[in-house]
């Protein structure tokens, strides 16, 4: 389960917990192949027969380590780190490393739910969750979600629920 249960208030269900999809990572992995392919073919032109050479490689390694760690690692620790879920009273956000963030937003403040699925998400039946919210936050972009498609309709039912029993601000007055 990626969200933890001490969010969640009293009585309050969880319906949905993920993260993004694995398929978010092929950027970094591919970071981390360029990054060890760029050091080898270095270190196999320069070689290591002088002193000079030798310190020039040891440049290029830690050039490439710092390039690893900056466009594989933090990706990596990023996505770990970054999950949503909707229970039957908000939608919940919240990502960082060292800082953490996150924001909720109530069900009843959602005008506008809808998705993107591109052609490379296709194959991994994953796509980007848009949810258009009529407080300050404005859009909010969930982006690699699993079975995106199936998620738009379990915050659909529970959209739908709301308005069932009347509590939602959005239809009232009208």
């Amino acid at each position: 389960m990626a969200i933890s249960s001490k969010l969640l208030n009293p009585g309050e269900k969880l319906v949905v917990s993920c993260r993004q999809h694995p398929k978010a990572l092929f950027g970094p992995i591919l970071a981390l192949v360029f990054f060890l392919a760029v050091g080898v073919a270095l270190q196999v032109v320069l070689g290591t027969d002088s002193d000079a050479t030798l310190w020039t490689s040891r440049v290029v390694w830690i050039i490439c380590a710092v390039g690893i760690l900056w466009f594989t690692v933090r990706p990596f620790f990023d996505w770990l780190t970054t999950v949503y879920g909707v229970t039957d009273r908000r939608l919940i956000t919240r990502r960082g490393i060292l800082t953490r963030q996150g924001h909720d937003i109530p069900l009843s403040r959602i005008s506008d739910l809808s998705i993107e699925i591109n052609l490379i998400d296709r194959p991994f039946g994953c796509g980007s969750l848009v949810v258009t919210d009529a407080s300050t936050f404005g859009v909010v972009r969930l982006n690699d979600i699993p079975q995106v498609e199936a998620t738009q309709r379990q915050i659909n039912e529970l959209l739908h629920a709301l308005d069932g029993r009347g509590h939602n601000p959005r239809t009232e007055g009208v």
